[in-house]
């Protein structure tokens, strides 16, 4: 399984509901992120992932653009959390060595409902 393959999956199991399998799977041992809202741990992120796919059941979660640069894989992808939301661009940089994700940021920017930029966020 390539590094970019091991992003999308845990992502996409991850928005669905499936974030125990998604950490079981593919986030190593000595796992860190940098998301500002939570712990650094790796029981934090996955039970606040777990908490947001009860909230919003209806989550559509689409990526666009995957990059790999050695260790390095960054996705860029549009989260609604139902289809009457705009949502947020986001970008999500994992570091993954031995085929698990060590380390995790994200950032993401709402998606406004006028933009001057006529190219849009994806």
């Amino acid at each position: 399984m390539t590094k970019k393959e091991i992003a999308q999956n845990f992502l996409k199991l991850a928005a669905s509901g499936h974030s125990h399998e998604a950490f079981r799977l593919y986030v190593g041992e000595n796992f860190k992120h940098h998301n500002v809202h939570f712990k650094g741990d790796a029981a934090t992120l996955m039970l606040a992932m777990e908490e947001s796919a009860r909230k919003n059941p209806n989550k559509i979660f689409e990526i666009h653009h995957i990059l790999s640069d050695h260790d390095l894989v960054a996705v860029h992808s549009h989260l609604k959390q139902n289809s009457d939301d705009l949502g947020f661009a986001v970008v999500h940089l994992f570091k993954i060595e031995s085929d698990k994700i060590i380390e995790l940021w994200d950032l993401g920017q709402p998606i406004p409902k006028e933009t001057i930029n006529e190219n849009g966020m994806f």
